[in-house]
């Protein structure tokens, strides 16, 4: 039984009145409880399984099927609280059709919430993302009547049916918090007494949320000179207390961020390392990073800190989860609990902390049949929306001959992270601002899983979803720092997707190494960067003349490059790479940054977007054929491309998988 929830309105906070006192008074001391804290996070509106920019079902993401994973953790911890921690209305077509294309009526309640009421959601915090759209949107979806310079709300909208907190954000004009910092749920449970007995007895939970400071840089626009952040640490040790005064019986923080053990700063963007640390909170629920925590195998930077236990899922000691993105995964605390005769106190060496995941290898755990209906009618919407233009290009973008040298569907993908990388760093670390900005991507597809596996998006008009087909993977925006001899070693490393060729054997030599992805074949596309690739050397002595701007590239210089947060983190096994070069981790993933160059640019062309080769093959005449495979029929893209070095030699390679044969004079 649920009783209902208490919480504060920022304006009444000062005289807000308390629900009695817990009915414990005959619990026995020494009677144990088990509550289970739920915790969504990053959902980034993926209410169903489905992938918008690619049109078609995607089983191993989508809240419907996080879903039956609540259902079976509520069947297993009768008592518990379903949380969410934010990031949660941005992220999808689905949710730009709602917030842009068609904005919702106040009386129109957003899909994801939809979903929220009928899971029956008990509270949820609030991240960076939802302040993309702007603070009269938030005001209007969230059903909060903010009193903020530019918001008027004469009515309170449809919004979700459960309390929202967020404590470290500020009202200019009001100088209260924008939503309740916090609630106190009063909740019915059921407790075991020292003698086996089940005794019924109440609990009042606590959630304080916050957000990261930063996101009066990352949307300034909309929020500057209206609203003003808080540290995470000092607002803790603010409203804590006085929630243990209201009767708070344990405390939960919802706190949208992930580890940073760097000293502490009211403007950390990843402050809970320091919050965990503060007293009063019994467990934390944090997110932001789309990391999974607890998980005794990752190697990110931020899980290996002191005081941090990556296996049992504790930061300081308090039981701490993460669960990772878009509905892949489901955080489940097993909170124990004890009470003294006085007080409820969390038994930290019987409580559980994991992150239970919607597919485990080839098996995906089935959807929720209640939830696709509730939003039948935007999803059929969002897909008509994705299929209208974002620009234009007047070339062919492919990547069938990307691994020898066509850049036509990868320049754009680097053009747009460049640019992004450089006005992030401008306008937040102004430390780098003066350091040159090179950006590399790869040719995702490039036929593993068979002929038709490449990127392939016609001239004409440009729609969301091709911007999926030119960016396959929903990776984040990351900028690292790396010296000259950092980034030769980069680009050694992704040579490695070809074979050595030896010039003097006379039979057809294979190309590319297929054990080697395609996916880590990172190139720049630049004009102000060039060198050679020399595939009759080993790995790791292949590239030669690399220079910048005209001159040799210094071992010692420094670059920034924009790339993903895979490869960034260590993905691929890249030398220098482990996370520990990293100096952005951007709030925006890579799809979404390069659909928005697209829109801003409007029109590209073949010498704007798609001619600049950073790379080529160093010159050598060989006595044999060196040969490649790709889809047949497609030799005029090579000219296109400007590769008069590539014919192709036979339709059908003869491997029975559609592939035609191809050769690459390396002497021209």
């Amino acid at each position: 039984m649920k009783r209902p929830v208490l919480f504060c309105l920022p304006l009444l906070l000062a005289g807000c009145t308390t629900i009695p006192a817990a009915v414990t008074a005959g619990l026995p001391a020494g009677s144990h409880a088990t509550v289970a804290l739920l915790e969504t996070t990053d959902l980034h509106a993926n209410v169903v399984s489905y992938d918008y920019y690619k049109l078609a079902p995607e089983p191993t993401i989508g809240l419907e099927r996080t879903a039956t994973l609540i259902a079976q953790a509520r069947a297993q911890y009768p008592d518990n609280l379903l949380l969410d921690n934010g990031d949660t209305i941005q992220g999808t077509a689905l949710a730009d059709y709602q917030a842009i294309v068609k904005p919702l009526d106040c009386s129109e309640t957003l899909a994801i919430y939809k979903a929220f009421n009928t899971l029956r959601y008990d509270g949820a915090g609030v991240g960076n993302h939802e302040f993309n759209y702007g603070l009269a949107y938030l005001n209007q979806v969230s059903g909060s009547r903010f009193d903020v310079e530019g918001v008027t709300a004469t009515e309170r909208c449809a919004g979700p049916k459960f309390p929202q907190v967020l404590a470290n954000v500020y009202s200019v004009k009001s100088r209260q918090t924008l939503f309740a910092p916090y609630a106190i749920i009063d909740r019915r449970i059921t407790a075991t007494a020292p003698d086996g007995s089940k005794v019924p007895a109440t609990l009042r939970v606590g959630i304080i949320g916050f957000t990261p400071p930063t996101i009066l840089t990352w949307d300034k626009r909309w929020l500057e000179g209206k609203v003003y952040t808080e540290g995470v640490r000092e607002t803790a040790q603010r409203y804590v207390p006085e929630m243990r005064a209201k009767g708070a019986d344990i405390v939960v923080a919802i706190s949208h961020g992930g580890l940073d053990d760097a000293p502490y700063s009211p403007t950390m963007e990843n402050g809970n390392w320091h919050l965990a640390q503060v007293t009063g909170i019994d467990a934390m629920l944090i997110g932001h990073s789309h990391q999974v925590f607890p998980n005794a195998a990752s190697t990110v930077p931020q899980f290996d800190l002191p005081g941090v236990d990556k296996a049992k899922g504790t930061v300081h000691g308090v039981p701490t989860v993460m669960a990772g993105m878009w509905g892949k995964h489901l955080g489940v605390i097993g909170l124990s609990l004890a009470w003294n005769g006085k007080a409820w106190v969390v038994d930290k060496a019987r409580t559980t902390v994991e992150a239970r995941p919607i597919a485990a290898g080839r098996e995906v755990v089935a959807g929720d049949p209640a939830i696709a209906p509730l939003i039948a009618a935007e999803h059929e919407a969002t897909i008509r929306y994705v299929q209208t233009p974002i620009g234009k290009t007047d070339f062919r973008m492919s990547t069938y001959f990307a691994d020898v040298g066509d850049v036509s569907a990868i320049q754009v993908v680097n053009q747009a992270q460049a640019a992004y990388l450089r006005d992030y760093v401008k306008a937040n670390l102004p430390q780098y601002a003066q350091l040159p900005v090179l950006s590399v991507s790869s040719p995702f597809k490039s036929g593993t899983a068979g002929v038709r596996d490449y990127t392939d998006v016609e001239a004409g008009c440009i729609a969301l979803n091709n911007a999926a087909d030119l960016y396959l993977y929903p990776n984040a925006l990351y900028g690292v720092k790396v010296s000259g001899a950092g980034l030769r070693a980069w680009l050694e490393k992704a040579a490695e997707r070809f074979n050595t060729i030896d010039p003097r054997r006379t039979e057809p030599q294979e190309l590319v190494n297929t054990q080697f992805p395609g996916y880590n074949f990172d190139m720049p596309s630049s004009d102000e960067l060039r060198y050679e690739i020399d595939i009759t050397q080993p790995p790791g002595k292949r590239v030669k003349n690399l220079r910048f701007r005209g001159e040799p590239v210094d071992a010692s210089g420094e670059f920034l490059v924009a790339t993903n947060n895979y490869r960034a983190s260590g993905g691929g096994a890249f030398p220098g790479l482990d996370g520990s070069s990293t100096v952005v981790a951007a709030p925006d993933n890579n799809r979404d940054v390069l659909i928005e160059y697209i829109r801003a640019t409007k029109q590209l062309t073949r010498a704007s977007h798609g001619a600049s080769r950073s790379w080529r093959f160093a010159k050598v005449a060989t006595k044999g054929p060196v040969v490649f495979h790709s889809a047949p029929g497609r030799e005029a893209l090579a000219r296109e491309a400007g590769l008069s070095n590539v014919r192709e030699l036979r339709g059908d390679d003869g491997g029975g998988k559609g592939f035609a044969l191809y050769a690459v004079d390396l002497a021209q």
